[in-house]
């Protein structure tokens, strides 16, 4: 049976031509098969695919921070403050284990509480006093 197979003609399989699918038919009888061109399998469309988007992949990337800059930079800065928080945290837990430091804290903290509420709080001229220091403060950051 192989013995009596014959060399074809080499066929140029770069040309955008459709070729016959079976030899020795008439061109218009036959099925004909795609040209070389194009991949002939699922597996090489989705690999050429893949190719592309990886050669793409960086202008995706660049365009994605363009359009929803201030919306990443809003939610890494969410994520720093909760970062942050909890660093804080611990850190004051770690303090707070040190034997006589949170009643000492405690103690400073009752007497400045003390101090301000007798500074400010009592008489009505230290309050108006408190309340212009407050309006100052607060136009001095807003720019107001």
């Amino acid at each position: 049976m192989d013995a009596n197979l014959q060399q074809t003609e080499v066929v140029d399989s770069t040309s955008n031509n459709a070729i016959a699918a079976l030899e020795g038919s008439a061109v218009g009888t036959q099925p004909l098969l795609a040209p070389a061109t194009k991949p002939n399998t699922k597996l090489q469309q989705i690999g050429t695919q893949s190719s592309e988007f990886l050669a793409n992949l960086p202008d995706y990337i660049l365009r994605f921070f363009i359009t929803y800059n201030q919306q990443i930079l809003t939610v890494a800065l969410i994520f720093a403050a909760i970062i942050a928080l909890k660093i804080l945290v611990a850190v004051l837990d770690a303090i707070n284990d040190i034997p006589l430091v949170y009643p000492t804290f405690e103690l400073i903290g009752i007497a400045y509480t003390t101090w301000f509420v007798f500074r400010y709080l009592i008489k009505a001229s230290t309050r108006q006093e408190l309340v212009a220091q407050i309006q100052s403060i607060t136009n001095d950051i807003a720019g107001g």
